[in-house]
């Protein structure tokens, strides 16, 4: 980890992207306290949850008859 002042960063920003590109981790500093960390971009994978599936698919009316008797059968273990 490396810190440096912010008058530094402004002149080598470019440098120190490319270290954080290639895995280091940069602090940057305002005197000698730390105010800001570089780090690299890493974009957030979707979640899935409730409603990630709204509009991919959909239940018909059919979903709601009642099942034929030999199809119920074997669904109480008959």
């Amino acid at each position: 980890m490396t810190t440096v002042t912010i008058h530094k960063a402004k002149t080598e920003l470019s440098k120190l992207i490319e270290r954080v590109e290639k895995g280091e981790e940069v602090i940057i500093a305002r005197g000698k306290t730390p105010v800001v960390r570089l780090v690299p971009y890493r974009p957030e994978q979707p979640q899935g949850g409730f409603g990630s599936m709204k509009g991919r698919a959909s239940i018909g009316p059919e979903f709601w008859e009642p099942l034929p008797e030999d199809e119920l059968k074997l669904w109480e273990g008959g």
